[in-house]
């Protein structure tokens, strides 16, 4: 039996919740010190340092949050569809404080939740294949219903993690941990979206492609 086996859905959604708090931990914890520095400091330019660095995180956190929500969250109840169009903008939300940039060339449908999450998901892969930034190209074929996801990921350096290599060559960890849990939760929503998965590195990038199961 696998790692992926013996996880339960409770530890599932422990490990994913954990992942989420990870993310978020950083702008909140900037948040938190513009705040204790508008308390102390009577210099006025380091006030409005202070401010600066709250708005900017408080947006910061707000992207990550509502692309979570989307991407993790159950987004509905059961059976339900998601608007592309929202994940286009909270993808666009959360690129925007990182360094890879976004080109969505997929129309605006309504989509079984399972896939959207999943697109979503391999934009998160994509942004870890781009660690110095580059351009992430998001493309879509097929039927709403039997989609093909295809995302180009093209940067002066790509790389493509050992995990998401393994996963997707279908060797899967032997331990699954709030760092390791995002690539996993993206091949249980493939799974369960009738999808497959491949990750191939070329040499002008990389390429993610999800495609419906004949």
């Amino acid at each position: 039996m696998t790692a992926i086996d013996d996880l339960t859905a409770l530890d599932l959604a422990a490990l994913v919740a954990s992942r989420v708090c990870h993310d978020i931990i950083s702008p909140v914890g900037a948040i938190t010190n513009g705040l204790e520095v508008l308390d102390e400091e009577g210099n006025e330019d380091m006030q409005e340092f202070a401010m600066d660095l709250i708005r900017k995180s408080a947006r910061q956190a707000s992207a990550k949050l509502q692309f979570a929500r989307l991407a993790f969250g159950a987004a509905g109840s059961a059976g339900s569809e998601i608007d592309l169009g929202d994940a286009h903008a909270v993808a666009v939300g959360f690129l925007a404080n990182e360094k890879a940039e976004i080109d969505w060339q997929v129309p605006r449908l309504l989509m079984a939740k399972n896939r959207v999450k999943l697109l979503l998901n391999l934009i998160l892969l994509a942004n870890q294949c781009v660690p110095r930034g580059g351009l992430i190209t998001v493309r879509m074929d097929g039927e709403v219903n039997a989609p093909t996801f295809e995302l180009a990921v093209t940067g002066s350096t790509t790389k493509v993690p050992a995990l998401v290599l393994d996963m997707m060559s279908g060797v899967e960890p032997e331990r699954i941990d709030a760092h390791t849990v995002q690539p996993v939760y993206a091949v249980l929503l493939a799974r369960e979206s009738g999808m497959h998965l491949d990750v191939v590195k070329e040499e002008a990038g990389v390429k993610i492609i999800a495609s419906s199961s004949s």
